[in-house]
């Protein structure tokens, strides 16, 4: 019997599945490039809060849980404005997007005491962006052990929250961090 012949033949091995997952992988609510309609991060804040996952709005810039997180509080720094690159931003949209990763940092701290953090930007669909076309920063809380075998091996993420309790939780603490100049 080849390879091929053995699938779906039950074996030792359990498999947890994810297909959800595939709408993204294919590229479902990615907007065509240069054009911002039916861009992600352009739609979200047109909709509530709550129902968007927005944990706050700025002026030029907002914060959002991310849909596919790595990590339970997996945040997105976005832009309102449709722009794919960081040397297109204004001083104002850039000073504003690292002063909300800085303050999600500070609630993400409160709620839920990460060891650490990844923060980063993925410039370009060959850097890894899937939403190439509309900037944002990406702020991943890390704890040790946190990178277990299921992403590893099962390509599964196990989150112990749902994202809507996620999201009350750190709005909640948003609204209570000491206003910045």
């Amino acid at each position: 019997m080849s390879e091929i012949d053995g699938v779906g033949v039950p074996d030792r091995w359990q498999r947890l599945w994810a297909p959800h997952r595939m709408a993204y992988l294919s590229g479902e609510n990615r907007p065509l490039k240069g054009n911002d309609v039916g861009c992600p991060f352009c739609e979200i804040p047109k909709n509530d809060d709550e129902t968007s996952l927005i944990i706050h709005r700025g002026q030029s810039a907002y914060v959002v849980l991310n849909l596919y997180p790595y990590n339970p509080g997996h945040l997105l720094i976005c832009t309102f404005r449709h722009v794919a690159d960081l040397t297109d931003v204004t001083d104002q949209e850039k000073k504003e997007m690292f002063d909300l990763t800085t303050d999600a940092m500070k609630v993400i701290r409160i709620v839920s005491k990460p060891a650490g953090f990844n923060l980063g930007m993925n410039q370009g669909s060959v850097s890894g962006a899937g939403v190439a076309e509309h900037i944002h920063q990406h702020v991943i809380p890390r704890w040790s052990g946190d990178a277990n075998f299921m992403p590893l091996i099962g390509q599964t993420k196990v989150l112990p929250k749902l994202l809507s309790e996620t999201r009350s939780e750190l709005a909640s603490a948003w609204r209570e961090l000491p206003k910045s100049n």
